[in-house]
């Protein structure tokens, strides 16, 4: 196990051993990062899989209510029609036999994949390159869609992808720990929407563990309970 340095050791003298209230969990990491830069937020839950869910089936996507401020390079793989049209809604990069010998000379340089349903034969060879990276287009995430413009510009404000690990581990970033404390509450309950669509069970009845960290300091155990708007 990798040694901790002084920073996180000093800091977490300052956690309590015990399982906080999400409101809690919250300013508890903000009082736990020690990074010099504005870290982010980030929700790690860990869940008992059901019997007739493989992990690598459980994927979703989820638009935060308050921007995570990060920059998503988005790829669109689709026709030429297609193609001036993702790129009118901001695509970094779209086309198809061009982006195929891109990603199978191993340049990977995007966020976000998006397909259209007519040229997924056609990038089926890639699922080697891009599966475990986790950036295969995939209908359960809407990245194989026909609404082009409408997908690449909800990726580019802020929607993000998400998956279960083998462990049935799904970890989402929930925003900038400059946010207000009820607006990453805000965010980490439309995240758990968005995991309890994917799992199709409520949290509550799967969960093992629920915590909450920033990018550098002391993460924290929390119970998650829904906020009534």
């Amino acid at each position: 196990m990798a040694r901790r340095g002084k920073k996180y050791i000093s800091i977490a003298k300052k956690v309590e051993r015990k399982e906080y209230t999400l409101a809690q969990a919250v300013k508890a990491i903000k009082a736990s990062s020690y990074s010099t830069f504005v870290g982010s937020a980030e929700l790690h839950v860990s869940v008992n899989l059901p019997k007739d869910k493989d992990a690598k089936s459980i994927k979703g996507a989820v638009t935060l209510p308050h921007s995570v401020a990060k920059k998503v390079s988005v790829y669109v793989f689709t026709t030429p029609e297609n193609a001036k049209v993702a790129l009118e809604a901001g695509a970094d990069k779209a086309g198809l036999e061009e982006l195929v010998k891109e990603v199978q000379s191993g340049k990977i340089n995007f966020d976000v994949a998006i397909a259209t349903p007519d040229v997924m034969a056609k990038i089926a060879a890639l699922g080697k390159e891009l599966g475990p990276k986790g950036l295969m287009p995939n209908p359960k995430t809407g990245t194989v869609t026909t609404d082009v413009a409408g997908t690449v510009s909800a990726y580019k404000k802020g929607k993000m992808t998400f998956k279960a690990d083998s462990n049935g581990g799904i970890h989402v970033g929930v925003g900038k720990l400059s946010l207000e404390d009820a607006q990453i509450v805000e965010n980490i309950t439309t995240a758990v929407t968005a995991i309890e669509e994917a799992l199709g069970k409520q949290l509550s009845t799967i969960v093992k563990s629920t915590y909450l960290a920033p990018t550098m300091g002391k993460a924290v155990k929390f119970k998650f309970e829904k906020v009534a708007a």
